[in-house]
């Protein structure tokens, strides 16, 4: 193995080069974009700063625009960049025990996989410039080759501000439409744009939409029915909050988070099914679902908050045995069923309605 900076020979104990003191980079186990990942995270915090590390909305726009190809990785990072990982490896003097106290708090208290944890530790060590050896670092971490198949599926960075409908746009259907169709262009529904709406019933997105804001469809009493375009990645907190006549919805692949209050006290939503693309579950995320019967989550799923499912009373959650979903049910006390790995949850939906 050779330096990147000076191609000086390294040993499989060199946690920054003898010859130039440079970081060394290694892919772990199961992550195999982890060097590429490393250097475009050093890249941003060269331009942008560590200040952004304590932002933790600008620092998950910023890895958005760094890692747009990266869906599950950049969402495991933002979850824990906004579970305080990085900002308190950033401002712990002592290099050990940063990283000892940032293994504590991923495995004991948000119950990340050992290898899913490592991966995050060395991406922000290196960021950060902390010399790090992780013991899962595959021993010929093949840059090269991780970098041109990154290039083969990298995508244009996309805008979520480039079309924003907001409030203003919104206010001709609070009287007059019980069904309303955005006009395709549109890229965001700005935060709270339909909030309170109690005699919107139906809600028709173009296939543009990438971003519904926070509270955007909160208390619309009588919304039964929205499509969500294959085209969105965020979903904001609180987005349907209290829209208690909600009875479907269809989460695409490629949101990366549940995020706090999204589904809080839709009381009529029955079955729902994640995507493999989410990574977390927030605060009261389903609180008061009370029809709530059926929750399939994926084992992409690494963070769910303990209070996400509260009085669900119905709630059945069907997950992959052994992984971090199941672990969380046990720790919880909430009704579960698994199938094992390599079974489609899917499945059970058409079997059991």
């Amino acid at each position: 193995m050779m330096c990147e900076s000076c191609q000086a020979e390294l040993n499989a104990e060199n946690a920054v080069c003898p010859q130039c003191g440079a970081l060394i980079t290694q892919n772990i186990e199961g992550f195999g974009n982890t060097v590429v990942i490393e250097h475009r995270l050093k890249t941003m915090i060269d331009r942008h700063g560590k200040g952004i590390i304590g932002n933790n909305l600008r620092l998950s726009a910023l890895l958005m625009d760094y890692l747009p190809e990266f869906d599950k990785e950049r969402g495991l990072l933002t979850n824990m960049a906004g579970a305080g990982v990085a900002h308190d490896m950033c401002t712990e003097e002592n290099h050990n025990t940063a990283i000892l106290n940032a293994k504590t708090l991923m495995l004991g208290k948000l119950f990340l996989s050992e290898n899913a944890a490592e991966f995050v530790i060395v991406c922000f060590a290196y960021m950060l410039d902390i010399p790090y050896i992780s013991p899962l670092r595959e021993k010929e971490p093949e840059m090269k080759q991780a970098e041109e198949e990154a290039e083969k599926r990298k995508v244009t960075p996309i805008n979520i501000e480039e079309k924003v409908f907001f409030p203003v746009d919104a206010a001709k259907y609070r009287l007059f439409r019980n069904n309303i169709s955005i006009a395709e262009g549109y890229t965001k529904i700005d935060n709270y744009c339909f909030d309170g709406f109690s005699s919107l019933k139906t809600v028709h997105l173009p296939s543009t939409m990438l971003a519904i804001g926070d509270y955007a469809f909160s208390n619309c009493k009588h919304l039964k029915t929205i499509n969500l375009p294959e085209a969105i990645k965020i979903i904001r907190q609180g987005a349907f909050s209290m829209c208690v006549s909600l009875t479907v919805i269809e989460i695409p692949r490629g949101v990366l988070a549940i995020e706090d209050h999204t589904f809080e006290g839709c009381e009529s939503l029955e079955v729902i099914e994640i995507p493999d693309t989410v990574g977390s579950i927030g605060t009261l995320a389903f609180m008061g679902c009370e029809k709530l019967r059926k929750l399939f989550l994926p084992d992409s799923v690494k963070f769910i908050d303990k209070d996400a499912f509260a009085y669900c009373p119905e709630l059945t959650i069907h997950c992959y045995v052994n992984s971090y979903v199941h672990k969380y049910c046990l720790n919880n006390g909430i009704k579960m069923e698994t199938v094992s790995e390599g079974t489609a949850l899917r499945k059970k939906i058409n079997v059991e309605g």
